[in-house]
């Protein structure tokens, strides 16, 4: 096929981020002509899943969006944030919850508000059976404890940019969870493990994401004059992927979109 357009879903952007805000409208454009033509954005807080919503509301069909605290700000999670959630999460383009889970590197919130702040959301996808778009950074063996506690509630889920370790993979696959993968992959320095791992993902559990305007991919030809990662860079990394798993673009957009149908309900 000559044709370069895979119809793609973006299952995570940080579409509300300051770094979008002169031209949110031209990046939502640029990626549907490159043939991503839907974004799950990410909440990750109540004031920002509000916002992610509200953009929802202007793009039906083309935004949908995730609700809930990320595990940086979970500090600031309190009953009245949860009601707000709880709130959000009835909307029909509100397809997640999260962005939560645990993050110990920085510990930007203490770790015993962290693991209360996603008990807590891991309560609102069991009461809403909707499934988890995780984080987690230098936490996973708590994590994965937590989730097996809840594991029967929950709905599925992604976890969201993963990079982590073969164990730690087998670990969230074990839990019947999808696999998010970013431009780390393009990162000839970091990405290596991952790359490696990439084929033993199983095909009907991996997902494509950009975390933009995060991981900008760095083998991107031309080089981008901006470090700013966009949506439309999707197809790259959907490149990148399949020619690491030795697969056709075109049939690994066709599994990644069946993929996130199956989870996100769309």
């Amino acid at each position: 096929m000559q044709d370069t357009h895979y119809p793609l879903t973006d299952i995570g952007v940080n579409l509300t981020d300051s770094a979008f805000d002169a031209d949110r409208e031209a990046i939502i454009t640029d990626a549907a002509a490159a043939g991503v033509r839907r974004l799950l954005i990410t909440g990750t807080t109540a004031a920002d899943s509000e916002q992610a919503l509200s953009l929802c509301q202007q793009y039906p069909d083309q935004l949908y969006c995730t609700a809930g605290v990320h595990p940086h700000y979970s500090k600031t999670f309190t009953a009245e944030v949860r009601a707000t959630l709880a709130a959000l999460l009835t909307h029909s383009a509100v397809l997640a919850v999260g962005e939560t889970g645990l993050d110990f590197n920085r510990n930007a919130s203490p770790p015993a508000q962290q693991i209360l702040a996603f008990e807590q959301q891991l309560e609102l996808a069991s009461e809403t059976a909707l499934p988890l778009f995780l984080h987690e950074r230098d936490a996973h063996r708590q994590q994965i404890e937590i989730l097996k506690h809840y594991r029967n509630d929950i709905n599925g889920g992604v976890a969201h940019c993963f990079t982590g370790s073969r164990e730690e993979l087998f670990n969230y696959l074990d839990l019947d969870l999808y696999i998010g993968i970013t431009g780390w992959i393009c990162d000839e320095r970091r990405g290596r493990e991952l790359l490696s791992l990439i084929k033993q993902i199983p095909a009907d559990r991996l997902l494509l994401e950009t975390d933009a305007p995060y991981l900008l991919p760095r083998n991107l030809d031309p080089k981008p004059k901006s470090r700013r990662n966009l949506p439309a860079y999707l197809p790259h990394i959907l490149k990148e992927a399949a020619l690491a798993r030795g697969e056709d673009p075109h049939r690994l957009a066709q599994q990644t979109e069946q993929n996130g149908q199956r989870l996100f309900r769309f």
